[in-house]
């Protein structure tokens, strides 16, 4: 009994520390807060109900894997959904906020340094959310989140080599990218 309440703990107190960064993967990933904050909390929800009694260090490429699961199964309702709104309805995206504007401002000592940041967030979104759904989400694992390449590759349910390629064409893109912000 002490046992199950202990990783019930340590399991809470991984979810709290992981949340944040989640979010924002889902968030860049699907540009909608909301639709982001769901998917994160089904893949939390997952993962304590059918993998808490998993060993503790393995838990976080198990959670990504369901979280990348439950994006790209988002994606596939989008794709279809969007064909058929094609037919009804005129875009108008334009005004809709950019998924790293809405996260808190960072706490930069000189006025110059936080609208350097500022700009370079703005210009990276932009960028991440022109790289392909691979190339964005290794490169969001492994740079953000700070999984290896195993890791990675059992999140992405891909191999390891194919990691290691989307992660050098993303970072190769981003650079040529954001050479200016360097």
């Amino acid at each position: 009994m002490r046992h199950d309440r202990d990783n019930s703990q340590r399991l809470q107190a991984f979810l709290a520390g992981i949340e944040g960064r989640a979010f924002r993967i889902a968030q860049i990933a699907t540009a909608n807060r909301d639709e982001a904050l769901d998917l994160v909390q089904e893949a939390m929800m997952k993962l304590a109900q059918n993998y808490a009694q998993q060993a503790e260090d393995e838990w976080k490429p198990l959670f990504y894997s369901i979280l990348q699961s439950r994006i790209r199964d988002w994606q596939r309702r989008q794709a279809v959904r969007n064909r058929f709104r094609t037919w009804f309805v005129r875009r108008d995206d334009e005004d809709e906020e950019e998924p790293l504007e809405q996260l808190p401002a960072a706490n930069a000592s000189e006025p110059s340094t936080h609208l350097e940041n500022e700009q370079f967030m703005s210009r990276l979104n932009a960028e991440l959310g022109t790289l392909p759904y691979r190339q964005q989400q290794v490169f969001l694992l492994r740079v953000w989140e700070g999984l290896d390449i195993a890791q990675t590759a059992l999140a992405m349910q891909c191999s390891e080599s194919s990691v290691k390629t989307h992660h050098a064409r993303a970072l190769e893109r981003l650079r040529s990218q954001l050479e200016e912000h360097r």
